[in-house]
């Protein structure tokens, strides 16, 4: 009996120990994680709350007005009506979801066009893609759960095709306000990070700005502002010459993204496409305004001070004047309507200050083959090749003087038709002279176009003063025709 208690004794002073082991054991555990929270609190409480608390700064960029163009009387060509904007500055790590969400929110304080390709295919702000867009943009989640677990394991683009592809009409079948904030979130979409992009620019009422200044503390990243549209205050004169400038849908030219980003533009700004606008784009463009851009852990921005007001673009001054520009349109169109006949579909014009080269007046006039009617063709007065013929004279004229192969007391040329080798069946004549000799000086071959005079100057230029019927061509052709370039350039004819 006694050997029995004191095995039982035995076994039961084991419990006691290890249940004060284990209350020892989380007791030590317990000071630890209250030792390490102390810690944590008291010493390093700052360092923490300064790291919550902690915000980037950045330099963001604004577009500033583009430079005017004006003829050589200061009469406005081009300008710049200014407007109110809308404007969306994005944030960085800002997705999807929190734009359209914010989309919504400023939909409720301006009025955005919205008509969708659902409505009609032609002339429509909303595509069916970007009714898609926004739509997975806001309900992503719940488009997951169509998923399957392979689909959902795709990346990148591959991904978000198939997403698209479980999207049904009757999701995008959106409320008005809805597709309004589809149109705000196309736009804001476009937007880089820290870049800056109008939301609405046209037909901005004061009490949309209104709105939207009262609110900009609910609305990150919104903000009201101006911006410009150019204007053409003479109308359609000179417009193919002047040029265009892109949209700032389709901002820099795909084919020179990187010489533009290289020069600190970004990709939806606005730049000369074609022409005098787009040959002096760095005259025009002005320099942008500075902005040091504040943004919180999240990505929002939550301060944004203005370092650089920016630059307005210099303004260009054209040589033409305008009003002499116009009368040499009236007697071109004229010229084309009156005489307009077999091949003679177009008439061209340039003139130039002959003491300094200076263009006073450009202007094509053109008969469209499927209208009939006569359309302006500036461009394809210095763009398109043609053979010069008699108007080349007066040039050719002076390159003789230039040459000294004729004088003023000595420039009587005998036209006749010239041929060169017996065997030869081809004639230079002059139209008013088929057959005979007809001695010219340079005023009268200029009055009755000689083409003989004038190859005849070319002979000399090449050394042969004296022509005998059928008698070879002694000159060095390519010689003469360098010559005959040197001089012509001088006029702008090289």
């Amino acid at each position: 009996m006694k050997s029995n208690k004191k095995k039982s004794n035995k076994k039961k002073s084991h419990i006691p120990f290890r249940l004060n082991l284990l209350f020892f054991t989380v007791f030590l555990l317990f000071s630890a994680l209250i030792l390490r929270l102390g810690y944590l609190q008291i010493v390093q409480g700052e360092d923490f709350e300064t790291q919550v608390q902690r915000t980037e700064t950045t330099l963001a960029t604004g577009t500033v007005p583009r430079g005017e163009i004006y003829d050589s009387q200061y009469r406005k060509l081009v300008g710049n009506n200014p407007l109110q904007a809308i404007t969306y500055t994005r944030g960085k790590g800002i997705s999807a979801k929190d734009m359209a969400t914010l989309a919504l929110k400023l939909s409720k304080y301006i009025e955005m066009p919205h008509i969708t390709q659902l409505e009609t295919d032609e002339k429509f702000d909303l595509s069916k893609r970007d009714l898609i867009d926004f739509w997975i943009a806001l309900n992503e989640e719940k488009l997951n759960k169509r998923l399957s677990k392979k689909e959902l394991a795709l990346t990148d683009t591959k991904f978000y095709e198939t997403q698209v592809s479980y999207v049904t009409d009757e999701d995008i079948q959106l409320t008005s306000e809805e597709q309004a904030a589809a149109a705000i979130f196309k736009r804001m979409n476009g937007a880089y990070a820290l870049s800056t992009i109008n939301i609405k620019s046209e037909n901005v009422t004061d009490e949309e700005v209104a709105k939207v200044s009262e609110n900009l503390l609910s609305l990150p990243g919104i903000d009201t502002s101006t911006d410009w549209v150019r204007t053409y205050p003479q109308g359609n004169t000179l417009e193919s010459i002047l040029g265009k400038v892109t949209t700032e849908s389709k901002g820099l030219p795909e084919n020179k993204v990187a010489t533009y980003l290289a020069k600190g533009y970004s990709r939806n700004d606005r730049v000369g496409d074609s022409n005098l606008e787009l040959q002096y784009e760095q005259v025009l463009s002005g320099s942008k305004s500075k902005s040091a851009t504040e943004t919180n852990q999240n990505g929002d921005i939550v301060n944004s001070v203005q370092s650089y007001i920016g630059k307005k673009g210099d303004n260009l001054v054209l040589t033409i004047d305008m009003n002499f520009q116009k009368i040499v349109e009236d007697i071109a169109y004229k010229s084309l309507a009156q005489k307009r006949q077999g091949l003679n579909d177009r008439v061209y014009v340039i003139a130039s200050d002959p003491n300094t080269g200076e263009i006073m007046a450009m202007t094509g006039q053109k008969v469209n083959p499927k209208t009939g009617k006569i359309e302006d063709d500036a461009l394809s007065a210095i763009n398109t090749a043609y053979v010069m013929g008699s108007t080349v004279k007066p040039a050719t004229l002076l390159a003789g003087y230039m040459d000294g192969v004729i004088t003023l007391n000595d420039n009587t040329l005998v036209d006749e038709p010239l041929k060169f080798g017996e065997q030869s069946t081809n004639t230079i004549s002059s139209v008013f002279n088929r057959r005979g000799s007809v001695a010219l000086n340079d005023i009268t071959a200029l009055e009755r176009s000689s083409n003989v005079y004038m190859s005849k100057l070319a002979m000399r230029m090449g050394g042969q003063y004296s022509y005998t019927p059928g008698g070879n061509l002694k000159i060095d052709g390519d010689e003469v025709i360098k010559k005959l370039r040197g001089y012509y350039g001088q006029f702008g004819l090289g």
